[in-house]
């Protein structure tokens, strides 16, 4: 009997043992544990059943033992968040559309998922129209499917229809965006619930991301409303076929004088592109006007060869009055490159250049000889096509490694030099009309003295109403970069402007961006822009300077 309660407290200590290593173990019956162990003397420890409780009060939480198996609500948000944009994305993709006739063309109306917003309106075979009309996740698209022969023979037969089109266009847009809205509404709403169940397996979380789905896509739209823009017709983009028309938004005097023509709505728009298809079209005809002049601004060409076939077509396409190269035409101004240059002769246009720094003075006096170029530098003015322009050539010349580039002081300088020129022409009673420089930091001193400077050399454009009333215009490289363009995976924009300029006053009234393909893409956009004192409503802006 003594060594019966060393038995008791070994047993005590193998049970307690037992459930260190295996805490999950304090759920198995203990009287089977000990009965399946016990001898015939143990029957008394045996036959008392065991109470874990005696051990550890506290109930046992799994989530002690594996922190990963705590709720987290942040994640859980987030599963449901992508569960909910993806699913209304598909939903989108997949039912979100509706088919209507707007006037006689059959579309297809669609919302999609967009980081900038806008409209497209895609006219098969001739291109695209892009329209910054709105700021918000979604994008209209518009998709000309066909145009309706029986509905576009009638008005051929009947031309007196196209006064009462317009009206019948806005209904049907109206209409279209209606439906739209209510089809993207039970678009999401599906999509989103669809995948949620998918998902989850939970009819309730589900129907909470249906739920979600819908609020984003109201919220969507209430920015769309909040941000909407009507004046976005007037300066759409064009790509494709119709980048090449510029018929489409005729002439730059209409469009200052005749706003009336151009309504500031998507039903208008649309209107518009219908009559690509038709002669019986009620825009403007694009003719060249007497009283605007056009500019083609160029600049950083850089041994380009194509740029100038690029010249030579806008030159046609636009019928350009004079080109005005910004300069860095070379690469390094030697000698050996003054045969690039030849070709200006036959551009179509007289070409106004002034040196860049990547231009040597050897490469200017090649230039000056050459028929048809004129060259300004030293502040000195020339008259071409109407236009009065002086310029100063860049200061620098960043090849040339056995001189230290003098930096910004240099431009700034060379800048001021300009500006003294300008001023001292206004008092003869010659005020210039353009400002050239290659830097815009040396055209930024022609500010108040001029209404417009042309610059080039950071290779991006940039346009810019400085504080003194000059209007400071960047054109990027015509070139493309020149070989440049090569050192990395994306090749450069080819960029180009042609301004319109009225003859009598010299001022700047629209102008379009040209962005053509780099080396081995083939593209063209046009997008048209207005100054904004040529808007409607928008008081004139005075002579000066």
């Amino acid at each position: 009997m003594a060594r019966e309660p060393l038995r008791l407290l070994r047993a005590t200590a193998q049970r307690a043992g037992t459930l260190a290593v295996s805490p999950l173990r304090r759920f198995r019956r203990p009287s089977q544990t000990a009965s399946a162990a016990a001898s015939p003397d143990r029957t008394a420890v045996a036959s008392t059943p065991f109470d874990p409780t005696a051990l550890d009060p506290t109930p046992f939480d799994p989530t002690a033992l594996d922190p990963a198996a705590r709720p987290r609500p942040l994640v859980r948000a987030a599963g449901l968040a992508a569960v909910t944009v993806l699913g209304a994305w598909i939903g989108l993709l997949v039912v979100g559309s509706v088919h209507i006739s707007v006037g006689p063309m059959d579309t297809r109306m669609a919302l999609r998922p967009s980081f900038t917003g806008g409209t497209k309106i895609n006219v098969a075979p001739l291109g695209a129209l892009e329209l910054n009309s709105h700021h918000a996740p979604l994008r209209l698209d518009v998709d000309v499917d066909r145009l309706d022969p029986i509905r576009s023979q009638a008005l051929v037969d009947h031309p007196e229809r196209l006064s009462g089109l317009q009206d019948e266009v806005a209904s049907d847009v109206t209409r279209g965006t209606l439906g739209l809205a209510v089809r993207s509404c039970v678009a999401v709403v599906f999509g989103a619930t669809a995948l949620g169940l998918a998902v989850y397996r939970r009819p309730r979380r589900a129907l909470a991301a249906g739920g979600l789905a819908l609020t984003l896509l109201t919220a969507s739209g209430g920015a769309v409303y909040a941000t909407w823009n009507p004046n976005s017709v007037l300066e759409p983009r064009y790509s494709g076929l119709l980048s090449s028309a510029p018929s489409v938004v005729g002439n730059a005097r209409s469009i200052v004088t005749d706003f009336d023509v151009y309504q500031r709505e998507l039903a208008r728009l649309v209107t518009n592109v219908t009559q690509l298809y038709e002669a019986t079209s009620t825009l403007p005809a694009y003719q060249p006007d007497p009283t605007t002049m056009r500019v083609l601004h160029i600049s950083d060409v850089h041994l380009n060869p194509a740029a100038w076939h690029i010249v030579q077509s806008l030159v046609r396409q636009y019928k350009v009055n004079v080109i005005i190269d910004t300069g860095d035409t070379m690469d390094h101004g030697t000698s050996a490159e003054n045969g690039f240059l030849d070709p200006v002769s036959d551009l179509g246009a007289p070409y106004v250049w002034v040196r860049g720094n990547h231009d040597s003075a050897s490469t200017q006096r090649y230039l000056a000889k050459r028929r048809g170029a004129h060259v300004v530098d030293n502040g000195e003015a020339i008259s071409v096509a109407g236009l009065r322009i002086a310029g100063i050539g860049d200061p620098q010349f960043t090849p040339d490694r056995s001189a230290a580039a003098a930096g910004d002081a240099a431009e700034h300088s060379a800048g001021r030099r300009l500006a003294e020129a300008i001023r001292d022409r206004r008092a003869a009673g010659a005020p210039v009309d353009i400002a050239l420089a290659h830097n815009p930091i040396a055209a930024r001193e022609t500010d108040g003295t001029v209404p417009l400077a042309l610059t080039g050399h950071v290779h991006h454009r940039r346009t810019e109403v400085l504080p003194g009333g000059t209007r400071l215009m960047t054109e990027g490289s015509t070139g493309g970069s020149g070989l440049r363009a090569v050192d990395d995976g994306t090749p450069d924009t080819v960029q180009a402007s042609v301004l319109y300029l009225d003859r009598d006053t010299r001022r700047l009234q629209a102008w379009d961006e040209i962005d053509l393909g780099g080396l081995g893409l083939a593209k063209a956009e046009v997008s048209r822009h207005l100054p904004a004192e040529n808007r409607p409503g928008a008081t004139p802006t005075p002579t000066t300077p």
